[in-house]
């Protein structure tokens, strides 16, 4: 395969380097992406008030649900098209993006349909505060019709991960930043749209996002050695097959955890307005730490289908302990800054002194997340890497169903601990995804499995 310009090749040099340099630009571009979203929070809790803040804290979970089952299948498609890389099958590479960009294309648009018929419903189970119902509604039914922009973008910079591309996802989600926020300050500040006016600045933003990322896909093909024809584009049938398999597993298991998320809210919707508005705020903080982090994973997880795709499993376990080491560092840093600065941060998006001083009871209970987080950065992206998806649902279904939920309602309402036993059992659920994949990491029984790469 004739050597690309822009496509790295991870099978060798420094792994330390590599790493931190291709995680960077992705921990800076999951900064963006919830800075996207974070904004709308920020400005509505401004000009609306916390009904506001609570509408568009529910209904973006709702959203992400759908974004993550999106995603599954976006990175499924990478992990495909990083194995198809390290083997050096360029031929098939070609044909495994066509028939990704056709099939995460069709899902937006079933789920947007989903989304747009149903939401009432959703609202319903969802018991969003009846202040806040309309405003929830407006923001659901807005930013959903415009779920092929989001799926686009996540699609475009999961083959771009996949090929070693780091950089170009971080300025995609730059200029969607910068239009969101001018739009979110017209729309919703001066022309006093409310909650629909930071919908239409989000998606609009989303918009302009995808088709930048697509434009410069089409524009960069000779030096990712990629084809833009009939051929390439036109889905396979032995593909869509590949991407169902090892997708579905991932889709899954991004829809628990945001499905979790949604039944957590329910739970502490039901207590009073002031709890959910804390709760939308602190999870929006933690998200922001949270992607930040994932940023690495995300920067591992190709750097290991590489190397299992070229048949060096040694170097691959390295990129998993480096990812881990990286990660450890990042989150003691984010405890200290959250201990110090967690409720100015909780101030930045909400003027209710009732949210500000919820806001401790939120912190010492998330505080318990954030070790699990670090240890699954390396073993999320090596279960995920080695395409295991069957591990990663199972592993997936333990957090977002078994412990999420199991224990917010233990400590929640069985112990009687309110508002602070919702977020424990929250907080401590990723320990059922981090530890279980680190021990099979180590076990090492996976080396005597056949790779996906010997299949396509």
């Amino acid at each position: 395969m004739k050597s690309s310009t822009l496509s790295k090749d991870f099978t060798k040099g420094n792994i330390p380097r590599q790493l931190l340099l291709f995680a960077l630009p992705f921990m800076a571009s999951n900064a963006l992406q919830v800075l996207y979203s974070t904004i709308d929070m920020i400005i509505v809790g401004k000009y609306v008030g916390t009904a506001g803040l609570s509408a568009v804290s529910q209904s973006s979970q709702i959203l992400n649900f759908a974004t993550m089952v999106c995603l599954g299948f976006s990175n499924a498609g990478q992990v495909l098209i990083s194995q198809a890389l390290g083997a050096k099958k360029k031929k098939e590479m070609n044909s495994i993006i066509g028939t990704l960009f056709a099939f995460v294309m069709v899902l937006a648009l079933a789920l947007t349909a989903v989304i747009v018929i149903a939401s009432n419903s959703i609202l319903d189970v969802m018991k969003i505060p009846s202040d806040a119902r309309e405003m929830a509604m407006h923001y659901l039914i807005i930013c959903g019709g415009g779920m092929i922009f989001t799926a686009g973008y996540n699609m475009v910079s999961a083959v771009l991960r996949g090929m070693g591309d780091a950089k170009r996802p971080f300025l995609f989600i730059l200029i969607a930043s910068v239009v969101n926020l001018v739009l979110d300050i017209v729309f919703t500040g001066f022309w006093g749209w409310g909650v629909a006016g930071a919908a239409w600045a989000t998606i609009i933003g989303q918009a302009v996002s995808f088709l930048f990322s697509l434009f410069y896909l089409f524009r960069k093909r000779a030096e990712f050695e990629l084809e833009f024809n009939k051929e390439s584009l036109t889905p396979n049938k032995k593909y869509i097959g590949m991407i169902t398999s090892l997708g579905t597993p991932m889709a899954i298991q991004s829809g628990c955890i945001n499905l979790s998320m949604l039944f957590v809210n329910s739970m502490i919707n039901g207590v009073g307005l002031v709890e959910s508005a804390t709760f939308g705020v602190g999870i929006r903080i933690d998200d922001i730490i949270n992607k930040i982090s994932q940023g690495i994973q995300h920067a591992a997880m190709p750097m290991i289908s590489q190397n299992i795709g070229a048949g060096k499993p040694d170097r691959a376990k390295k990129v998993v302990w480096h990812a881990i080491l990286l990660s450890g560092i990042f989150t003691v840093v984010c405890m200290i800054l959250y201990l110090a600065l967690g409720k100015q941060l909780f101030m930045l998006f909400s003027n209710d002194p009732a949210v500000h001083q919820m806001s401790g009871t939120f912190i010492k209970a998330i505080l318990w997340m954030f070790p699990a987080l670090a240890v699954m950065r390396g073993s999320g992206a090596f279960v995920q890497g080695i395409g295991n998806a069957k591990l990663s649902m199972t592993l997936a279904l333990l957090d977002g169903v078994v412990l999420r939920i199991g224990l917010s309602w233990l400590f929640g309402i069985f112990f009687g601990w309110g508002f602070y036993g919702f977020v424990l059992g929250y907080g401590l659920a990723p320990y059922g995804f981090s530890i279980p994949g680190l021990l099979y990491f180590m076990a090492g029984t996976w080396q005597k499995k056949k790779t996906l790469a010997d299949d396509i």
